[in-house]
């Protein structure tokens, strides 16, 4: 089985062509301004988008957004799936789905070995995947910290998952190993400084995943 990977965090043109170029599944743009990814112009986010070919999906990252602001970035026509990464209760998270028509995924921040339980007993009846991200850092994602990978060994997840967190191009393969993840979430791991995708990074990573 193939490993899918996303890249996030891709706010210029030319990383955005080196994710799919490489072969990445996903592709990711934050909204989110306290993030050194965030894209502030919607007329950014509409021509990146416009980059993505078909049969790679785009990804959108949000923070406890409100309904303007969902509505003002998925007017660019740039979002196929909502990724929420803030402190959504399920009850929003299922009425964001219904609202927009648009895939749902929802971060669960893990830090115990009962927050995987936790989350996957609050969300998976309404989101379409989860994502499982380390709980420690100032940002609600992308900060190049992993949790114990321990933790999802041998877990019931019954929606499709990404792992997150602290991943990079010489320790997703191990990562995959010990959790099993069918799929794989990087930003700050493909980045030459913080908030700069190295294209290079970028390849290297799907280039481990690929291989997996």
């Amino acid at each position: 089985m193939s490993i899918e990977a996303k890249i996030c965090g891709l706010s210029t043109p030319e990383t955005v062509d080196a994710a799919v170029r490489a072969g990445a599944h996903w592709v990711g743009f934050v909204t989110f301004p306290r993030s050194p990814r965030h894209i502030a112009s919607l007329d950014l986010l509409k021509s990146l988008g416009a980059r993505v070919p078909k049969g790679v999906g785009r990804v959108g990252l949000f923070v406890d957004p409100d309904d303007a602001l969902i509505d003002a970035r998925l007017a660019t026509g740039a979002i196929d799936m909502l990724q929420l990464h803030g402190s959504e209760t399920p009850e929003r998270v299922a009425a964001l789905k219904a609202r927009t028509g648009k895939q749902v995924m929802k971060a669960i921040r893990v830090a115990r070995p009962e927050d995987i339980a936790r989350g996957v007993a609050a969300y998976a009846g309404v989101v379409d995947r989860l994502m499982f991200d380390a709980a420690d850092g100032t940002l609600p994602g992308g900060n190049a910290k992993a949790f114990d990978w321990t933790f999802l060994s041998g877990a019931k997840v019954p929606v499709p998952w990404f792992l997150a967190g602290g991943l990079t191009p010489d320790n997703v393969a191990e990562a995959v190993r010990v959790t099993g993840a069918p799929a794989v979430d990087v930003s700050s791991g493909v980045e030459s400084s913080r908030g700069v995708k190295s294209i290079e990074l970028i390849h290297a990573f799907l280039d481990k995943v690929k291989a997996l």
